[in-house]
């Protein structure tokens, strides 16, 4: 695995999930001595060899832009939620969902889960979905409804989904850990999180905890960021909103997470309630994607867009 680094010390890493030298390289030492039980020079110098073996250090950007170029975009669904983000969902990329109950974050999801497993050409990943469900919202029966309006095997398409429920803050900081390996064994392309914040919002109770509980959420989403980048994979979340009364103009629901969140998260999405039983979605946030706003529909074939409806 790595030249310079003991046996033993390869399969401590191999049992904590760190099963290639590029998620080594990309967790920090201290992370690496505390999930894997070795000492802190050990760890400092098992990072440093994975970093030389996979980090050329400065590149010109052309590099990287040729680099941007093969990245694989997921279609929605719909072709105006494509629009906006340049093409779909991106790989190496978080891209969250904001929006209040009912706003759509969840079909969205449902409908990534099915087009993802499609092949490249078809606009897919040609992969399989790991799904965190952290509010008890995953619905097979649905996923395979969309499955077959879409005119694809249900069955098969269920059977490339691999679901966890998380019950606690502390299990889904477990299951963000198991990652890297299951990424790696189980042909994962796609990572759904509905939703991140939920068991941080409902556990951490109070202006005391805030501090330990972004902390620990920006934690998790720095270990999101570095398995999307690692395995050149996608990730989603979903956020929940908080609303302020006080707000005298504009919309007074506000995502939720503050700026640690907002930091984190490649693109980010802010979904909403239309007329006649369609949905908003506006662009607020992103390094390369402009603001903008576009209306889609949610149907038995999962998200299209609202003229079809």
């Amino acid at each position: 695995m790595l030249k310079g680094v003991a046996s033993t010390t390869v399969n401590k890493l191999l049992k904590a999930g760190f099963t290639t030298i590029q998620a080594v390289a990309m967790t920090p030492a201290r992370e690496i001595a505390e999930l894997v039980g070795m000492g802190s020079d050990t760890a400092v110098k098992v990072c440093r060899l994975a970093r030389m073996h996979v980090d050329p250090g400065f590149v010109p950007a052309l590099e990287i832009l040729d680099m941007r170029q093969h990245m694989v975009k997921c279609n929605t669904g719909s072709q105006e939620l494509n629009r906006i983000l340049g093409g779909g969902v991106e790989t190496g990329a978080i891209t969250e969902l904001i929006g209040e109950f009912g706003s759509g974050k969840t079909q969205i999801c449902f409908t990534l889960a099915v087009t993802a497993q499609q092949p490249v050409e078809e606009g897919g990943y040609g992969g399989n979905v790991c799904v965190i469900d952290t509010e008890g919202t995953f619905m097979p029966e649905r996923i395979m409804q969309i499955a077959e309006e879409r005119g694809l095997d249900s069955t098969k398409i269920l059977e490339g989904i691999l679901i966890a429920r998380a019950y606690n803050s502390e299990h889904q900081i477990i299951l963000i850990n198991s990652l890297p390996e299951l990424v790696e064994k189980s042909g994962i392309k796609l990572v759904i999180m509905d939703s991140m914040i939920g068991h941080f919002r409902g556990e951490y109770i109070g202006r005391g905890t805030l501090a330990e509980r972004q902390q620990k959420l920006g934690s998790c989403l720095s270990k999101l960021l570095r398995v999307a980048e690692a395995f050149n994979i996608s990730v989603v979340l979903t956020n929940q909103v908080l609303s302020t009364p006080d707000t005298m103009y504009g919309d007074p629901n506000k995502p939720t997470g503050g700026h640690v969140m907002a930091h984190a998260c490649t693109h980010r999405v802010f979904l909403r309630r239309g007329r006649q039983n369609t949905r908003l979605a506006r662009v607020i946030d992103s390094p390369s994607l402009p603001e903008e706003k576009i209306r889609f529909a949610i149907t038995a074939a999962g998200i299209v867009d609202a003229d079809e409806e």
